[in-house]
């Protein structure tokens, strides 16, 4: 493992934690074992801080902005490159099945390639000051409070809400012109002025022909989420996090929101202390009216492309064949990895996870000593262990089930199963079976398996017991073609459940 970076000051301190927290948790996603996970992270977070150090020393010395990621993104960015080091250096074993095809694939190689073939989200983020873009990353990747980014970001709390939708516009000009500077085929030429007036118009009607475009063409579809501000924030949340992370990028938003809903995100900066990504008190934004003027004009002339059935679907195209991971979310507590010491008179963060491995990429997990998160069929399967054996299913537990198809795009889907017990039971799985040949890629809160069109979903260790009456919840992404029916014959433990 490197020497971790030394915080420079309490501020720098406080960010390292923020950072910390998020890195983590996609570093966890892309591997197979706790301990990889700790592994990748810290090795990620060492890096991404020493490049971003010296391209801010650079930027001092020449008097010049150079274009760069907030930090949380610039750092998950750095997690995506350092698993690609070690797929290509032959410690791939580590990673997540998934992630490692995903490596070798076409989609990884745009985040390396020709700048104007890289991904619209990430190219118009960086474009940004580095303050909006930060206040964009808080609010709609990591769902944070708007009150809780206003704070970090030194921000008026009274005007956050119109400075967001304020970004959010400038986020929409970015994409525009860099959308512009894109080789298009014919076709995204053809399409270029309606799609610009559709994605523009809120409920507007979106022509048969344009449909079909925008279901094939994967630049236009990427467009389409970054360009379309009316198609609620999961829509933006989707592009920026998948735009910009690639790989896991709707799973890592998945477990930041839910994390956020139980109030597991945050840090010292909500004890007072400044993050560092804004110094100072709260200073008006001068000159902001005018940007956006000008902003307004030069996109009105612009020719733009963007996708998305535009029938309330919200989610990025980039979930497409490139999500895939089993994982339950994880307990995302703000802590500095181990290692990264603080200056005095700063306050210490609290010890993070220990690894089970100290060096993951030079032996494997001890024998008896199992994975202490469930990690799903297909990453179990691929690893060829013998799946976790069901709870007890001979209790009865009578049940009701909700299914939420949270959202729909061409050939796959987001939903939510909630299911409440009448009994009280320690261990559960819930079964349903599909009617039209869905299949699950990606599931959080529990591990899952499918046989046909029958999926089993099995608690995670936080969450394997239920009081008498009460709820479960997970989440899934799946694919599906033709159809795509609600699934039936719903049993908890075994027992059929109504509803």
């Amino acid at each position: 493992m490197p020497d971790l970076p030394t915080p420079q000051d309490a501020a720098e301190a406080a960010l390292f934690s923020e950072c910390w927290d998020a890195v983590l948790s996609y570093a966890d996603l892309c591997t197979s074992g706790a301990s990889a996970g700790t592994e990748l992270a810290a090795e990620a977070f060492t890096h991404g801080i020493h490049a971003a150090r010296a391209a801010d020393f650079g930027a001092r010395n020449t008097g010049r902005r150079i274009p760069r990621l907030p930090w949380i993104p610039l750092l998950l960015a750095a997690v995506r490159s350092t698993a690609a080091s070690w797929e290509e250096t032959g410690h791939g074993n580590h990673l997540d099945p998934d992630l490692r095809l995903w490596l070798n694939s076409d989609k990884a190689a745009r985040y390396v390639g020709p700048p104007l073939r890289r991904p619209l989200a990430l190219r118009a983020l960086r474009d940004m000051q580095e303050p909006d873009a930060a206040l964009l990353w808080l609010a709609e990747v990591e769902a944070l409070p708007l009150p809780q980014v206003a704070r970090r970001l030194g921000l008026d709390p009274a005007s956050a809400a119109e400075e967001l939708a304020q970004v959010r516009v400038l986020f929409r000009d970015r994409c525009q012109r860099n959308l512009l500077d894109t080789p298009l085929s014919p076709d995204c030429r053809r399409f270029a002025r309606l799609l610009d007036a559709v994605t523009r118009s809120q409920g507007a009607e979106v022509p048969e022909d344009l449909s079909r475009h925008l279901a094939t063409c994967v630049e236009c579809a990427e467009a389409a989420a970054c360009l379309r501000l009316y198609g609620g924030i999961s829509g933006l949340s989707a592009a920026l996090a998948g735009g910009v992370i690639g790989w896991g990028g709707l799973a890592y938003l998945e477990r930041r929101r839910r994390a956020a809903e139980a109030g597991l995100l945050g840090g010292r900066s909500e004890a007072g202390i400044n993050t560092g990504l804004t110094i100072g008190e709260y200073r008006p934004r001068i000159g902001r009216t005018a940007i956006l003027v000008a902003a307004v004009i030069v996109s009105g002339l612009a020719l733009t492309v963007s996708l998305m059935p535009f029938d309330g679907s919200t989610n990025a195209p980039s979930a497409k064949g490139g999500v895939t991971d089993g994982k339950p979310v994880m307990d995302p507590s703000p802590v500095l990895p181990s290692g990264l010491t603080v200056p005095a008179g700063s306050t210490p963060s609290p010890a993070p996870r220990q690894s089970d491995d100290p060096d993951p990429k030079s032996s494997t997990t001890p024998a008896g000593k199992p994975d202490p998160e469930p990690q799903g069929t297909s990453v179990a399967t691929a690893r060829g262990e013998t799946p976790k054996p069901s709870p007890d299913e001979s209790a009865p537990a009578s049940c009701e089930v909700d299914y939420d198809l949270v959202n729909e795009w061409p050939d796959g889907f987001q939903a939510t199963i909630s299911v409440t017990s009448a009994k009280a039971i320690d261990g559960w799985n819930i079964a349903w079976s599909f009617r039209d040949g869905q299949q699950v890629g990606q599931m959080w809160d529990a591990s899952f398996s499918q046989d046909g069109a029958r999926v089993t979903a099995t608690a995670a260790d936080y969450n394997r017991s239920v009081a008498a009456d009460g709820t479960v919840s997970f989440g899934f992404l799946a694919s599906w073609q033709g159809k795509n029916q609600a699934p039936f014959d719903f049993t908890l433990n075994g027992s059929s459940c109504t509803g």
